[in-house]
Order: structure tokens, then sequence, then C-alpha cells
């Protein structure tokens, strides 16, 4: 993947910090900050933690990475963009798992009022035990 290209095509200048942080969080799919941050001082190790902030401020603004903050856990990172997809996360060990609109189109969910809002987005977590986590339960 053109991780410079992705820049430039979102307008953003391209410095080191942002194509890694890039490169980490495609290879890290739903990645806090912290493993972000880990990631990325493998092949930047002076890196600073703001650099890291402010690159995934700066990606999620251009809509080149989604933050996304289950209730109860810190904010998390993916590069799975502009679908509206949602998300199901585990009770027990926190892992996240991508889930497809159930039905329809974008926003996938249409309130049953709207209150006057121009909706564009809806999201929705599942929330369960991963396979793993069941498994350990039935043991």
């Amino acid at each position: 993947m053109d991780f410079r290209q992705m820049l430039r095509g979102a307008a953003l200048r391209v410095t080191r910090p942002r194509v890694a942080v890039l490169e980490a969080v495609h290879a890290h799919p739903h990645a806090d900050t912290e493993s972000i941050l880990g990631a990325v001082r493998r092949d930047l190790p002076k890196v600073s933690h703001q650099a890291v902030y402010d690159s995934l401020h700066t990606l999620t603004a251009a809509g080149l990475v989604r933050r996304i903050q289950p209730s109860g856990f810190v904010a998390r990172y993916e590069s799975r963009v502009g679908d509206n997809h949602h998300h199901i996360v585990c009770r027990t060990c926190g892992v996240i798992a991508d889930a497809d609109c159930a039905v329809g189109e974008a926003p996938c969910l249409t309130a049953s009022d709207d209150s006057g809002f121009s909706i564009d987005e809806a999201e929705v977590i599942y929330w369960g035990l991963c396979p793993e986590c069941s498994t350990d339960q039935k043991i």
C-alpha cells in the first residue's frame, strides 16, 4: 500500500511519523494509541508520544483512519473507513472484530424519529464473548 500517496491524496504533508502511523494502523487493526506508538517506535525509535497523537488526530480528521471507542475502553484506531461498518467487542478480553452492516444502505439503521437531523452514520457495537473466551468459560 502506498501510504505516501494516501497522504498526498488527502492533501496532507508527507512526514515520517504520519507514514509510520498509517503503516501501524493498517498492520494492527483496532489498536490503541500505546500499541500504535510501540509499532511506530520500531521504525522511528525517537518519535514522540505527541507526534503519534498528532498524526492520529490528523489522519482521523482527513478520513484516512477511523477512531472508535467502545464504552469502557480506550480509543482504538482502524484503517477500514468510509463503509459505516460496526464492531463486535468481547466483554472478557476486549478483542474487537468488524461486523458489516446488518441490513440496508449506510447509515444501516433508520432512526424511528430523526428529530430533524440529517443522519449520515450509525454506530452499532455488539457485545458478547469471543470464541476463545466462550471456550474458556465452558471449561
